[in-house]
């Protein structure tokens, strides 16, 4: 069972399920209004008022049977999957867990950690890009709308969205299969990319990511290296 609370308005989805938890049960919050969401390492994450979903999930830690990287890969691939059977269009994970469609960012994912009464819990925060079409100030940002013209009524979208990952974490694979779909849908693996890192432009190909959360890289100036998330920047 699963507790799923709508809010009309919110600041962060994430913040505010810690004041909502159900320690018997998961929790999941919705809205569609969210004013102040917050993306990876601090990264702000702007919608604009109904025409997004940003949702969180609080989970305990003892019910996820695998590792912290493993659970960020499978909840990437869980959005992807859900999108992919919507759109039906080209979705990939641009490392580590932004949601390409057609080449544009249309959903983004930040999961923490948080100890409440001596209990540990995931939460797994998405921000959805649903009907909004101005991306004035984010030429990499699309939405499901403005990318495929599929409009979506954004309640059952919601409705959908959150029984669809509560069914794939009661069910969770093996971390060696989590994997191996994660890097079977990697945004431009095996392809020749640009990449800036220290300020300079070298070209590269992404070969894989790693059981530790790693990114696997084939520069043509310093060989083949891993790096962790905002250490190098992949231009597109």
């Amino acid at each position: 069972m699963s507790r799923f609370l709508y809010l009309d308005s919110c600041c962060s989805t994430n913040d505010e399920i810690l004041n909502l938890l159900n320690e018997d049960e998961s929790t999941a919050v919705f809205t569609f209004n969210q004013t102040k969401g917050r993306g990876q390492y601090g990264n702000a994450w702007d919608a604009f008022p109904n025409q997004n979903l940003a949702y969180s999930l609080a989970i305990k830690r003892s019910k996820i049977n695998i590792s912290d990287v493993s659970l960020n890969y499978y909840t990437a691939m869980i959005v992807r999957d859900f999108l992919d059977n919507l759109s039906k269009a080209t979705i990939k994970i641009k490392w580590p867990n932004d949601i390409i469609l057609n080449g544009k960012k249309v959903c983004g994912i930040l999961i923490e950690k948080k100890k409440i009464n001596q209990e540990e819990f995931y939460i797994l925060g998405i921000g959805v890009n649903i009907l909004q079409t101005d991306f004035t100030n984010l030429p990499k940002a699309g939405s499901i709308f403005s990318l495929t013209g599929i409009n979506i009524d954004l309640q059952k979208f919601a409705n959908d969205f959150h029984q669809n990952i509560i069914s794939k974490l009661n069910e969770i694979p093996s971390e060696e299969n989590i994997l191996t779909d994660y890097n079977a849908h990697l945004f431009r693996k095996d392809e020749i990319s640009v990449f800036q890192k220290n300020g300079l432009r070298q070209n590269g190909i992404i070969k894989n990511a790693d059981s530790n959360g790693f990114l696997w890289i084939d520069l043509e100036n310093e060989g083949h290296q891993k790096f962790f998330h905002k250490e190098i920047e992949m231009l597109y």
